[in-house]
């Protein structure tokens, strides 16, 4: 018999969809996250569209990304502490109001004509300082709401909404902008936000287990204690930081396109939605990981897998084959993500799980942006094969 009650039919292959049905709270919570992923995507194509409309300069569209990295590092941490001292619920209602706030600027500004490059910078920055308060209030939020054996079902939509929101997103934003100029993308984000805000008010409350026992104090420090005294959670973050830092080539794509493809922009475009498709098709596919057990395991073959997938497309000449294994990289990243959130939801005490997320948070702005510049380097020293 299933969770739900129903005659099992064999293995599952498609993604488990028990969470969805097993709680009210957290299907309108992932539906929600969907839709404003999907929002922000578009808005994030947006503003840098308009940015290089302003300038016509290829390096102010790059700040975009420097002013949403440097808040999301250094308030990252911060947010994961604060989430484990008030309700975590009213914390990811303000923070998303916030976000759908700032939205709602930058629509009011496009509709005025108020054209300029700060104003957008400083958006960017504050969005990015929602993010760091709502993420690790939202993660420490569905162990409350599912039962352990369903973590990885729920990390495995996660992996889709994610990716969704990189696919759908700005592919929706191109159209908007197109068509309904920068002002549109804005509007229908703040109104994508609509659906985020509603799951926060319908949740119940969402303290954690500090404010009950030890007074609501929260140090960042006794997070980071916390992890020195895990070994287990400590090697999801080493084998994370592992794949990002020496086998990201993302940097690498444009000189690739042309040097081995003879390809040019859309060749790069082809490359950079390759390993979003693959991780895509890895959480529709991921009805499995409910029947793993040694996740510790299951995360380090789905590193080596990445590793390798990298290291045969540097080999490849052909665009397909280069394509299929960029694929096969995204989809062993889904399989790494599902299982090392469900090591750190279940291993991290309820106390402990926001300042957990927010370490992830920085993990996961700050990784591959390093290995951004490691390719760049060892590429230049030896070849974009070499790295």
């Amino acid at each position: 018999m299933t969770a739900t009650g129903t005659p099992a039919r064999g293995p599952r292959i498609l993604a488990d969809l028990t969470p969805l049905r097993l709680s009210a709270h957290y299907r309108r919570l992932w539906l929600g996250n969907t839709v404003s992923w999907i929002g922000q995507g578009m808005t994030t194509l947006a503003i840098s569209l308009q940015v290089y409309d302003i300038t016509r300069s290829t390096f102010s569209v790059g700040l975009v990304g420097l002013f949403s990295l440097v808040p999301l590092i250094v308030f990252g941490l911060y947010g994961g502490a604060v989430a484990d001292t008030v309700d975590r619920r009213v914390l990811g209602l303000w923070s998303a109001a916030g976000s759908a706030g700032l939205s709602a600027a930058l629509a009011a500004a496009a509709f005025a004509g108020f054209h300029h490059v700060w104003f957008l910078y400083g958006v960017v920055a504050l969005q990015a300082v929602c993010a760091a308060l709502n993420s690790p209030a939202r993660s420490a939020m569905i162990p409350r709401l599912l039962p352990p054996e369903q973590l990885p079902a729920a990390n495995a939509l996660s992996s889709m909404t994610m990716t969704s929101g990189m696919l759908i997103g700005p592919m929706l934003g191109g159209l908007i902008v197109g068509y309904g100029g920068y002002q549109a993308a804005y509007v229908i984000d703040f109104a994508a936000f609509g659906a985020a805000l509603y799951a926060m008010w319908r949740l119940p409350s969402m303290l954690p287990d500090r404010d009950r026992a030890k007074g609501g104090r929260a140090s960042v420090l006794d997070g980071l204690r916390f992890l020195a005294t895990r070994p287990n959670i400590r090697m999801t973050f080493f084998s994370d930081f592992c794949a990002m830092i020496l086998a990201h080539p993302r940097a690498l794509f444009p000189a690739v396109a042309g040097l081995w493809y003879g390809g040019d922009a859309r060749t790069t475009g082809l490359l950079v939605a390759a390993p979003a498709v693959g991780a895509l098709l890895g959480g529709v596919f991921s009805g499995w990981t409910g029947r793993i057990r040694r996740h510790g395991a299951a995360i380090l073959l789905a590193v080596a897998a990445w590793g390798t997938a990298i290291a045969v497309f540097g080999l490849t000449r052909n665009l397909w084959l280069g394509l299929l294994f960029l694929a096969v990289a995204g989809w062993a990243d889904t399989v790494s993500m599902v299982f090392r959130n469900t090591m750190l939801q279940a291993a991290a005490p309820d106390e402990m799980r926001g300042r957990r997320q927010g370490v992830v948070l920085v993990v996961r702005a700050g990784g591959p942006r390093r290995g951004a510049v490691l390719a760049r380097v060892v590429a230049g020293v030896t070849t974009p094969a070499g790295a």
